[in-house]
């Protein structure tokens, strides 16, 4: 005679596969899941902060890049303010032409 059991669902817990019946796989795979996708710190907000960490290094990049080129602008003006004048802003005397030659436009 088969024993019969008082858990109802003992039918179905025999049919699963061993590694799901562990207590201690089930509490790792819960633990796994709550890091992941529960905690404070999970996955997600730790994905989110590494690419705004990346884009932030690509900004600082670019705003270096810009500093020393002001850097230089302001070394040319300190040097030759009146070629600065002429080349930058088209400045010129009473009695000069200036001609403006736009490269892209030649090389087209």
């Amino acid at each position: 005679m088969a024993k019969k059991s008082k858990n109802p669902f003992q039918e179905y817990i025999d049919k699963l596969p061993a590694p799901l019946k562990n207590r201690y796989f089930l509490l790792l795979v819960a633990f796994f899941a709550w890091m992941i996708f529960i905690d404070k710190h999970n996955f997600l907000v730790q994905w989110r902060l590494q690419s705004t960490l990346n884009q932030l290094e690509v900004d600082k990049t670019y705003y270096e890049d810009k500093i020393k080129e002001a850097i230089q602008t302001r070394y040319d003006l300190q040097i030759n303010k009146e070629k600065f004048a002429r080349e930058r802003y088209f400045m010129k005397r009473g009695n000069e032409d200036v001609f403006i030659i736009d490269k892209n436009q030649l090389a087209e």
